[in-house]
């Protein structure tokens, strides 16, 4: 309590000191903030109305009174070393603690306290002023738990924003590299289509000239190797095709496993002494929708290729199994069959990596590869309705992971060889309608059919091969597809509705039709040999001439 003057009998005037002490006590006891005063022992000695209203205080005498009840336990340790020191060295304080008001809530005070001194400098205690901050830390609590939620989703929406454009670059960047490819393959299936017309001649006029010329073995194996060399003009082509998506595949259901075990000699024949192969297939794998053939041919290029990674010493595991896609921009939904070749052997770097699969590309040297190898197997897997993926890094070998789709269910193709029954069959001759663009081409083509007995008409065009037909009987019309005007799927479009009766064999090295063509449409593949075309002609007309 502050102190007062000793009372007499008789009523004294007011001092100065209690004048004071009553302006005080007005002040205090009206001010809106809580005010306390406490001695030197650390007692509380007066509070001010607003005070005891929090705690339910009543009347002025505090001696029953401990703020320290009303204090939340666990803030005291928090208190008390501040209240301590300032006592100790007579200094003032600010501290905040949580204190249960006179209805039983907890609310934080700021305490703001400083010494209290008499006129000789006695110190005589401390005099604070608590002021309830509970609303203010509450609404500064959900600010700053708002401040983080938005803090947090700012760093959310950065990193999808980060993704997306990660996500779209990739995009961007997959979409410019099918673009180069699908462009490359424009070129190379058009080269392809050229050479083929030149090699069909060269081809054709060597296999003619064989049976006129007389037997000088020289002369003889000098068109050997010229045949040779076309022979192998022909497989380059064969590949530059397959890149192009332009082969001519023969898919059937083919059982992996079975289709290994057939080859696996002759791979590792191709490979040698030094290169073993693990091969690892689960028991129920389903077959793929594929040419057997030319999925044969894709992993010997693979496989050589890792022999030669290897430096022809090493292991090559080939491994497969079912995957199941979704959502995958560049294969449809559906069964898939991984089909992995993974060597020992060098790696490559990303760069390399990255053109790996572009014809012509080779890291081999010069003489020691044509980098058609993994364009042709790229060209396989994406005109099978899959893809080729290539993994690897300096030092850790390659893995090249062949994606056929599962194939629907049918009996699965033997992979083994048929010997063809000979046949007996009429050698009478034919009347043919021959149509190319490429005259020599066409020479080439008229000279076969009429080595093999059989009457030819020319035409340059499919306009001029339907003018032929007027006035002509003809049997069969074998012509080229890719001609000005009018292509030869077109032409046989044409010969159902005038002559139905007619049999049209499509002379390409171009594996895909037009949309509306007839997928049953007879094919000869360019080049074609002497031997191909007496077979075709003698399926499609077996008895010689039709009338």
């Amino acid at each position: 309590m502050l102190d007062t003057p000793q009372q007499n009998d008789a009523p004294a005037s007011p001092t100065a000191h209690e004048d004071s002490e009553a302006r005080f006590r007005l002040v205090a006891e009206n001010a809106p903030v809580m005010l306390w005063m406490g001695d030197a022992q650390g007692a509380c000695v007066y509070l001010n109305r607003a005070q005891r209203e929090f705690w339910g205080v009543v009347g002025d005498d505090l001696s029953d009174f401990d703020w320290g009840t009303t204090l939340l336990p666990e803030d005291a340790p928090a208190l008390a070393g501040p209240f301590s020191e300032g006592m100790r060295t007579h200094t003032g304080f600010s501290v905040e603690a949580r204190y249960r008001r006179a209805d039983g809530v907890y609310r934080t005070l700021q305490t703001n306290a400083r010494p209290r001194f008499s006129a000789s400098g006695e110190f005589l205690g401390m005099i604070g002023v608590n002021v309830d901050v509970t609303d203010q830390r509450a609404a500064e609590a959900q600010r700053a738990a708002a401040e983080e939620q938005l803090r947090a989703l700012n760093e959310t929406l950065e990193a999808r924003v980060a993704a997306e454009i990660a996500t779209r670059r990739q995009a961007e960047a997959a979409l410019q590299q099918a673009q180069k490819m699908e462009a490359i393959g424009q070129l190379t299936g058009g080269v392809a289509h050229d050479f083929n017309n030149l090699l069909m001649a060269v081809m054709g006029s060597l296999e003619l000239l064989r049976k006129k010329m007389p037997p000088d073995p020289q002369l003889l194996r000098l068109l050997d190797n010229a045949m040779d060399g076309a022979q192998r003009g022909t497989a380059l082509t064969s590949r530059m095709l397959a890149f192009a998506r332009r082969q001519e595949l023969k898919p059937s259901a083919v059982d992996i496993p079975t289709l290994f075990a057939g080859m696996r000699d002759l791979l590792q024949r191709s490979l040698g002494p030094m290169i073993s192969i693990d091969a690892r297939f689960p028991a129920l794998l389903p077959p793929v929708e594929t040419d057997p053939g030319q999925l044969e041919t894709a992993l010997v290029n693979i496989a050589v290729n890792a022999r030669d990674a290897m430096h022809e010493q090493g292991t090559i595991t080939i491994e497969a199994r079912e995957e199941t896609v979704s959502g995958d921009p560049e294969l449809a939904d559906g069964r898939y069959v991984r089909l992995a070749t993974t060597d020992t052997g060098d790696g490559m770097d990303e760069e390399t990596l990255r053109r790996a699969s572009e014809p012509f590309f080779t890291t081999k040297d010069i003489g020691k590869g044509t980098g058609l190898g993994l364009s042709m197997v790229h060209g396989l897997a994406r005109q099978s309705g899959g893809r080729l993926v290539l993994k690897s890094a300096p030092g850790r070998g390659t893995t090249a992971e062949i994606w056929l789709p599962v194939a629907v269910p049918a009996a699965v193709a033997s992979v083994e060889a048929r010997a063809e029954a000979p046949e007996t069959l009429d050698r009478r001759g034919l009347t043919v309608l021959a149509v190319d663009d490429d005259a020599l081409v066409r020479m080439n083509t008229v000279a076969m059919l009429e080595d093999l007995g059989h009457r030819v008409i020319e035409a340059r065009s499919g306009l001029e091969a339907l003018e032929r037909l007027v006035g002509e009987t003809i049997d069969l019309v074998i012509t080229d597809h890719a001609m000005p005007q009018m292509s030869g799927v077109q032409l046989a479009a044409a010969l159902r509705a005038t002559h139905p009766e007619v049999p049209v064999v499509l002379a390409t090295g171009y594996a895909e039709l037009p949309d509306g063509g007839d997928p049953g449409l007879p094919r000869l593949s360019k080049p074609f040999s002497l031997n191909e075309l007496d077979r075709l002609l003698r399926s499609i007309v077996p008895g010689g001439r039709l009338a």
